[in-house]
């Protein structure tokens, strides 16, 4: 598959997530309201996630940048860093991105945006003082390859859409403990404890549900990334240090979030992945070791 029809795919992977979200609570919210007997269930899951997916299609990066508090820079903030920027946008046909530093120390990045127009890239505050030049650079150029590739929207929506599920799911899970327990069980006997039990089931297992799609596009996308980026460099050998630097690294990051974690080049979490297989299935990246080892595979 050429990047260019990847970039395509990727499109339509955010549309066909967003259709799936709206469906998906909307069927949520018609389980809770034949369960709790209230039709208002419904049109409030309905109108919510109308709202709530124009929100995560328009505003998601901003949202993004307040929960990471990432912070945006000038020129003369840090010339280095804009040239090197600029020179690799020029390269890859990309206009500037907007350039945000966050306030931590430990060495990670993420790009976010709904589209090339809309783009931002930011860097930790720790990358820019423990990576060289070259090593910087291969982040970087992975950081525009997300936005090249247009996957930047896909993973920006995920972050509110995947939020959503859990926060409905929790609200389900109360309000059928606390309001509708006892008067279905009351009215339909073993069929109605049943059904309830379906529900919250359901309820329970929706937001594993979105968090395994996350996880899984994730790890997919972080491949192509570290390909396009290692090209655009024509030096694979630079980003490849830069993520044994990144991942060996154990300084804790403050605003580590579950919901952010997939968009950085590398899980932002430190000493909390082990190698079990179980707890594979749960990883927002690759491991460094397999993305070392394709980068170094590869021939430019």
């Amino acid at each position: 598959m050429t990047l260019y029809s990847q970039a395509e795919s990727n499109i339509r992977k955010t549309w066909l997530f967003i259709i799936f979200f709206l469906v998906f609570i909307i069927a949520l919210g018609w389980l809770f309201s034949y369960l709790l007997e209230n039709s208002l269930i419904l049109i409030v899951a309905v109108i919510f996630s109308i709202v709530s997916s124009f929100l995560s299609y328009w505003h998601s990066d901003k949202i993004v940048l307040r929960i990471t508090r990432a912070k945006p820079i000038k020129k003369q903030d840090n010339p280095e860093l804009y040239r090197l920027v600029e020179n690799l946008c020029i390269t890859a046909g990309l206009p500037l991105p907007k350039i945000c530093i966050l306030p931590e120390s430990q060495p990670n990045a993420f790009a976010t945006g709904r589209d090339e127009k809309h783009a931002v890239i930011a860097v930790t505050k720790g990358l820019l003082e423990k990576l060289d030049r070259v090593e910087l650079e291969g982040v970087i150029a992975h950081e525009l390859s997300h936005i090249k590739n247009r996957d930047i929207l896909l993973g920006t929506v995920i972050v509110i859409l995947v939020g959503i599920v859990a926060l409905l799911s929790n609200f389900f899970l109360r309000i059928t403990f606390y309001g509708g327990l006892n008067r279905r069980d009351s009215k339909q006997g073993y069929l109605g404890l049943l059904i309830l039990v379906l529900g919250l089931v359901a309820a329970i297992l929706a937001p594993l549900a979105a968090s395994l799609i996350r996880l899984a596009i994730s790890r997919k996308r972080e491949f192509l990334a570290d390909a396009s980026g290692a090209l655009l460099t024509r030096y694979p050998e630079g980003l490849a240090r830069a993520l044994e630097k990144i991942s060996s690294d154990q300084t804790q990051m403050k605003v580590a979030n579950n919901s952010t974690a997939h968009l950085f080049i590398a899980s932002p979490f430190r000493g909390k992945q082990k190698k079990s297989w179980f707890t594979k299935i749960f990883m927002t990246h690759p491991s460094v070791e397999e993305r070392t080892k394709a980068l170094r595979g590869m021939k430019v």
